[in-house]
């Protein structure tokens, strides 16, 4: 007995001396550290690391030849009001390279709940790979940089992998930044897996430059979703971009491709040409209070050549796919451009050109389409059978059985690697694990 007494004593005494121990450890615990504001130029390398938050006042320039690495799990918010902007400059790099698991997040300086698109300016990469500009020109939203007029086509900006631009658009001097812009980017630079959210103007653009990315996600964007300008001709491959039927910028057309060789469709080289293969785009539909602006899947306009494959459009509420101009309709018409094998399916017309034009009817196109290997339906997602692609909250992209989407036969296109399914998805959802469908409600 007195045994048994001793034996539950000392248990007692082992209890009671681990949690002291925990209780210690948890207090000597070392806390998160405070806040760090980023200002002005960066001229020396840098690292912003993941044990603190980043709070991006005004606008902020990496310049030539420092590097800004930021680790992964890093969050920066821009500070409210300061118009704030991240801009790596010609010759300087970002190294943003973080994980499914850690993904990096630019976002607003607001808290969850009163966040608003346009709460800061976004991030601009300016690189030395050809445009098809013949002088030096200035970088849009008022940034005191210019460019295009190098030739480096494998320049290299750096890294942006795993990353999310949340709240972005506002411009710094005058007219809207973009989420994620590129000026010139050369294609040594790798952008992988970056997530737009609520873009006040377009979710990426590209002025000119021979980048080519991988698994881009455009949400609830206001005007563009993806917008190639002044020569661009890189890849983008597994991209997906999905709009909030209530959100569009009241001035603009959205769209979900908007693609010009320059404003007055020149013939200046190159001509602007995306290679385009395993996209997604996802219109409003004509759910309930659609707003007015939202526009075409594809705008080939003012002299652009495209390359787009392998490609799923749907729900796209004025028209799938609009050729605006005679130059335009003559590269498709002639087989300098490329739309085979892909999925239309708009919530009106699927095809339409410029009403003035003689060179390629909305009926020509369809005709052309349906022998290049494209499908096209009339009533949406029916027949397409993608598992819930019009949620904002909670989508899903990837084809359910019998979709057309796990048919066809894919088409080689330049920088694309060869997979079995039209779309940006097969069976596999890439957004899982860093994705945010609900940016609004997260607090950071």
């Amino acid at each position: 007995m007195k045994t048994q007494k001793l034996s539950i004593l000392f248990l007692a005494f082992a209890m009671a001396f681990a949690s002291c121990r925990k209780t210690d450890k948890d207090e000597t615990e070392v806390p998160p550290k405070a806040p760090e504001a980023i200002t002005g130029e960066i001229t020396t390398n840098r690292t912003l690391t993941a044990d603190r938050q980043w709070i991006l006042d005004g606008t902020v320039f990496v310049k030539s030849p420092a590097v800004l690495t930021i680790e992964p799990g890093t969050i920066i918010r821009a500070k409210v009001g300061s118009k704030a902007a991240l801009v790596i400059d010609k010759g300087a790099k970002i190294m943003a390279d973080g994980t499914a698991a850690k993904p990096i997040v630019f976002t607003s300086g607001r808290d969850a709940g009163a966040r608003n698109p346009g709460d800061w300016g976004g991030i601009i990469l300016v690189g030395r790979a050809t445009t098809n500009r013949t002088t030096p020109v200035q970088v849009e939203g008022g940034v005191a940089i210019t460019y295009g007029t190098d030739k480096m086509d494998d320049d290299n900006s750096g890294v942006l992998r795993y990353v999310r631009i949340e709240y972005a658009g506002i411009g710094v001097n005058d007219s809207e930044i973009n989420a994620l812009t590129f000026y010139a980017v050369g294609n040594k630079t790798v952008v992988e897996n970056v997530q737009t959210v609520y873009a006040n103007d377009d979710a990426f653009e590209f002025f000119g430059g021979t980048v080519n990315c991988k698994n881009l996600i455009a949400y609830a964007t206001a005007d563009d979703d993806f917008d190639f300008d002044f020569g661009y001709n890189g890849s983008v491959q597994f991209a997906v971009a999905i709009r909030d039927p209530k959100f569009v910028d009241a001035a603009d057309d959205g769209n979900g491709i908007e693609c010009d060789n320059d404003k007055d469709g020149t013939d200046a080289t190159p001509i602007t040409q995306p290679k385009i293969s395993n996209m997604t785009i996802i219109g409003p539909n004509n759910a309930a209070n659609t707003a007015a602006r939202h526009a075409y899947g594809n705008r080939w306009r003012r002299n652009a050549k495209f390359i787009f494959n392998n490609s799923i459009v749907l729900g796209s509420q004025k028209g799938g796919i609009n050729i605006e101009s005679d130059k335009s309709a003559t590269s498709y018409k002639n087989g300098d451009s490329q739309f085979k094998n892909n999925i239309v399916a708009a919530y009106t017309a699927n095809f339409l050109t410029n009403a003035a034009t003689s060179i390629l009817t909305a009926a020509d196109m369809q005709t052309k389409a349906l022998a290049d290997g494209n499908v096209v339906f009339t009533d949406a997602n029916i027949s397409v059978k993608l598992n819930n692609p019009f949620s904002l909250t909670a989508p899903n992209f990837l084809p359910a059985a019998g979709s057309p989407a796990l048919s066809g036969t894919w088409v080689a296109t330049t920088g694309a690697t060869a997979v079995t399914y039209r779309g940006a998805f097969g069976t596999t959802d890439w957004t899982s694990g860093w994705a945010n469908w609900n940016a609004q409600s997260t607090a950071y």
